[in-house]
């Protein structure tokens, strides 16, 4: 595999667009509060109850769709290619009103997404390496990603590449019906 990694701009994200973002659930962080929260909480691995596709995709909303619904004049897109056919993608928003995710900081950026194909995931993509040198390049002092309980082969992926978990939101999800069981977790990548 040779890979390239390609800033893009908005006019293609369809070819962002034509790479799945899902996976197999077949373990969960489970959540563990130790003397009611005020001991802190624990996160330990265990199997799905019952393993399940989950597909960020599946709500409707595209890559393509970002730009109606954002200012996307301070994100970074980018595609890894692998010839002529991309087979991962990430975005990152930085100093981007109504992103809330941003905290009102100026030199915090967020990973607002990020994606391999499934045949090409664990081949040493630098996508993610690529995200943080461009959030660093606009003088951001952290990288705020978001994911969750159910994605655990992601968290290790974070951790793995330096980041460490800043935030656990139980109830981050609670207005969101089809994903109400899911832990929010926020993992920073200091720059």
């Amino acid at each position: 595999m040779s890979i390239r990694i390609l800033e893009i701009d908005p006019a293609r994200l369809a070819d962002y667009d034509r790479i799945p973002s899902r996976f197999l659930v077949r373990s969960v962080l489970d959540l563990e509060l130790v003397d009611g929260g005020l001991g802190g909480i624990t996160l330990h691995a265990v199997p799905a109850a019952q393993p399940y596709v989950k597909d960020y995709d599946a709500h409707g909303e595209l890559p393509s769709d970002w730009p109606r619904k954002f200012d996307v004049r301070n994100w970074g897109f980018f595609l890894a290619m692998d010839g002529g056919r991309p087979v991962g993608a990430a975005a990152v928003a930085f100093d981007t009103a109504g992103v809330f995710m941003l905290e009102g900081r100026r030199d915090l950026a967020v990973l607002w997404d990020i994606r391999v194909r499934p045949e090409a995931r664990g081949a040493g993509i630098p996508l993610f390496r690529r995200a943080a040198e461009w959030s660093r390049a606009r003088g951001c002092k952290q990288m705020k990603i978001e994911t969750q309980n159910v994605n655990l082969p992601a968290c290790r992926f974070y951790q793995r590449m330096g980041a460490r978990l800043g935030e656990i939101r139980r109830f981050g999800y609670a207005a969101v019906p089809a994903a109400a069981h899911e832990v929010m977790l926020n993992w920073y990548l200091d720059l």
